[in-house]
């Protein structure tokens, strides 16, 4: 009985032609192999990494090796073989040289019971085949693994038996490209029960990618095959469809509320006329609007989203994050005005910790009242609005794709809100004229110019913000105040306020006992207390405004460390992701900004910012 072939002959010559073509015209390759396998490789590489299946199924070196820019998944090495030996031997033409890192997993872990007392080292089993470039990239690739941040398990690094080198197959196979081979013991996997550590398993998968980019960038560097910044910028430079499908999904459901419109109270002008007449004593009545989106059914949809074939750990950590984040405002919404909405605000948003408490009141402290009486030349909405317009007509000359609206609103309390690409300005409100220029920076030069730089970043994710953003996002907008000249003490002030106002709420105060903490100890007007004390009750208790001081002094202090700005106006990311971003644009999936704050071009932002780096502290950074 004679056996069919997978792939015939004809089209596995076919399949060779087809790959070595792509590769000689610098094209990318993403080709199914067999059953179950594939080749990708979205720009030519001097390296290949290759996962041999053999008909298993769920390992985490199949992920490992996915996780690269070029790479091999087969069934079985006669079924890679050809393909590794056309592809190595087109790239070394390119490059002068090629190498394999061939990676698995071993049969066994060492066998724990589920209330094992400790966690022994795990074993990783690395060969090498002869030559010195090839041995310095095995040494880098141990020294990343022996390197790598761990929680669970320390790796302890084995050589395979002689009899049991994998080099052995790969050499019978007619593969004699200088080659790594990994075998790794599978710690993710419960030896008696087979059930998955989710949580070890990616940090695994993780480690061992980045181990082998290192083994990349060392051999790439001794062979003078490709010199690169940066190990990092050897990993994927493509979006798989599997990306851009999670990322559509997620993006129509962040899309589907709007979280603090949702939370925003519509009669605001009314309660405090009410809270008024009660002499500032009778807790005031919010109403809020009806609640547009279904809250069960999105989230749904949110743990509907299938993240396993992201092929990359750092998008599958993002979207994870940004998954867990949007599940948490659905949470709120669906407590709206009760009492375990403050508990989720304290999950989403944090807790004051002690260090930020103290930089508030040492704000307060210090920036000291204005007592001057001079009149000061106020602006109406219609103003606002006015400038708005025009200082978005200016970014939209620089950037067409910045089409920002401007819309007045009834049912908003006094103040400026950007939602998306909109920039809502409430009728009722009123700002000193010298402020608007600040204000408009905070809002447009910030937070819309960061939605529309993310939007141009290929994936929805960057405009609508990763998890935990908006802390940076606030703390560049309020840096933005202070660079165009118009931070005023009063302003600085309202925003340690805000800090020692969702302490207080935090602790159990009422709002009533936080309005007088406002007025009496620090000094604001019963309608300055009355806003302030507002947003930190919204919805029941939302501890958000404390991100603005905090995310101030985190900017600061990244200033101060040398750090610079520019990836934070890629997108909207939180002070966590800057690494992230820069990997990222590394490997060419970001781009630089479409266009910079207006702002960053002034001399005298210059100057102040020089004035950040060389430590000026953030209750100096008053200028008016």
């Amino acid at each position: 009985m004679s056996v069919v072939p997978l792939i015939s002959t004809t089209a596995k010559d076919e399949l060779l032609d087809d790959v070595v073509n792509c590769l000689q015209a610098g094209t990318p390759v993403r080709r199914d192999i067999g059953t179950a396998g594939r080749l990708h490789i979205d720009r030519p590489l001097p390296f290949l990494c290759v996962h041999i299946a053999g008909g298993t199924k769920d390992l985490a070196a199949r992920d490992v090796v996915a996780a690269n820019a070029s790479y091999l998944i087969a069934n079985t090495l006669n079924e890679a073989a050809p393909l590794i030996r056309a592809v190595g031997n087109a790239m070394r033409k390119t490059f002068g040289a090629f190498m394999l890192l061939d990676v698995g997993e071993l049969e066994h872990d060492i066998l724990l019971a589920d209330d094992s007392p400790y966690l022994p080292h795990f074993n990783v089993s690395v060969s090498a085949s002869n030559g010195p470039e090839i041995h310095i990239a095995m040494e880098a690739f141990i020294k990343a693994v022996c390197d790598a941040e761990v929680m669970f398990r320390i790796p302890r690094i084995t050589a395979p038996r002689p009899e049991d080198d994998p080099q052995l197959k790969l050499r019978k196979a007619g593969i004699d490209f200088p080659s790594i081979t990994v075998r790794y013991a599978p710690i993710y996997r419960q030896p008696e029960s087979g059930a998955f550590y989710p949580d070890l398993r990616e940090r695994l998968i993780s480690n061992i990618s980045d181990a082998g980019l290192q083994a990349f960038a060392a051999y790439s560097s001794k062979t003078g095959a490709l010199e690169t910044a940066s190990h990092r910028a050897l990993g994927r430079k493509a979006f798989v469809d599997a990306v851009r499908r999670a990322d559509r999904a997620m993006d129509e459901i962040v899309s589907s509320f709007d979280f603090l419109l949702a939370v925003t109270p519509i009669n605001a002008g009314q309660a405090f006329k009410d809270f008024e007449k009660s002499d500032f004593e009778r807790e005031p009545k919010f109403l809020y609007r009806p609640l547009g989106v279904d809250v069960e059914a999105q989230k749904r949809k949110l743990y509907s989203i299938a993240f396993e074939h992201l092929e990359d750990p750092v998008l599958y950590r993002l979207y994870r994050e940004k998954q867990q984040e949007t599940d948490l405002q659905l949470t709120m919404l669906r407590s709206l005005n009760t009492h375990s909405f403050t508990d989720f605000s304290r999950a989403l948003y944090g807790p004051v910790e002690d260090s930020l408490l103290s930089l508030a009141k040492d704000v307060l402290a210090h920036c000291k009242l204005d007592d001057d009486a001079s009149e000061i030349a106020m602006a109406d909405c219609y103003e606002v609005a006015q400038k708005s317009r025009d200082m978005v007509a200016a970014y939209h000359d620089v950037s067409p794709e910045f089409s920002a609206r401007v819309e007045i609103r009834d049912d908003l309390p006094p103040g400026l809100m950007v939602t998306g690409s909109k920039l809502l300005v409430s009728r009722h409100t009123l700002m000193e004229r010298r402020r608007i220029d600040a204000l408009l920076s905070h809002e447009i030069g910030v937070h819309l110019l960061t939605y529309f730089n993310g939007s141009s970043q290929g994936l929805r994710v960057f405009r609508n913000g990763l998890s935990g953003y908006e802390g940076v996002q606030e703390g560049l907008a309020v840096l933005a105040e202070y660079l165009t000249g118009g931070m005023t003490r009063e302003r600085l002030r309202l925003i340690a306020a805000r800090v020692v106002a969702c302490a207080a709420m935090l602790d159990g105060a009422s709002f009533t006992e936080t309005f007088h903490l406002m007025t009496k100890t620090h000094g604001l007007s019963a309608a300055g207390a009355f806003n302030l004390t507002l947003r930190i009750y919204r919805g029941g208790g939302l501890s958000k405004d404390a991100i603005y001081l905090r995310g101030l002094a985190q900017v600061v202090f990244h200033l101060r460390d040398g750090g610079s700005l520019d990836p934070f106006w890629m997108g909207k990311i939180a002070a966590d992701h800057f690494p992230i971003m820069q990997e990222l644009a590394q490997r060419g999936l970001l781009r630089s900004p479409n266009i910079y704050p207006a702002f960053l071009a002034d001399v005298s932002a210059k100057k102040r910012l020089e004035d950040i780096s060389k430590g000026l502290p953030i209750s100096d950074m008053a200028n008016l």
